[in-house]
């Protein structure tokens, strides 16, 4: 499942120690996340989307619909 944590994180100026710490994940989760390794439970894609300000459709993509566009 393709995301926009990096992106995200990067614009905000936050390291993935302080997104972890704000989403209470290790940073180690955070960097399976973000390489694609990992795909978060749905109530921490949730937390994500919240904390970012987004539907989680925006923050997350399938594989297949990223194909789509």
């Amino acid at each position: 499942m393709k995301n926009k944590f990096k992106v995200l994180r990067a614009e905000r100026d936050w390291t993935q120690a302080d997104l972890a710490r704000e989403l209470d994940v290790s940073r180690q989760t955070i960097i399976a996340i973000e390489k694609g390794k990992y795909d978060p439970s749905l109530s921490l894609a949730f937390k994500a989307a919240k904390l970012f300000g987004m539907q989680i459709e925006v923050l997350f993509q399938s594989e297949e619909d990223a194909v789509i566009e």
